[in-house]
């Protein structure tokens, strides 16, 4: 598997467990010390999430054609000031 493949399933895996955390939390069957250990790892799993969606949207580069031929720009993103026509 290579480095990019096993990111991917990193990410895929640690969002599966965080909707698992979510579910079992929303239930409310939990002690108090069972539901914050899972909120902990909850939100470790968050911080590790966001983390790989940073560095893909930094790998994210957008074709664009000139003259007929395309060329990669880096994606520039949404700013908040952005508005959708």
């Amino acid at each position: 598997m290579s480095k990019k493949q096993a990111s991917g399933y990193q990410f895929e895996a640690s969002l599966e467990k965080l909707e698992n955390i979510i579910e079992q939390l929303e239930q409310g069957d939990l002690s108090l010390e069972q539901s914050l250990e899972l909120f902990e790892t909850g939100i470790s799993l968050t911080k590790q999430c966001q983390k790989s969606l940073q560095r893909a949207e930094k790998r994210i580069s957008v074709l664009r054609e000139k003259n007929g031929e395309l060329f990669l720009t880096p994606y520039e993103g949404h700013s908040s000031t952005d508005t959708e026509d």
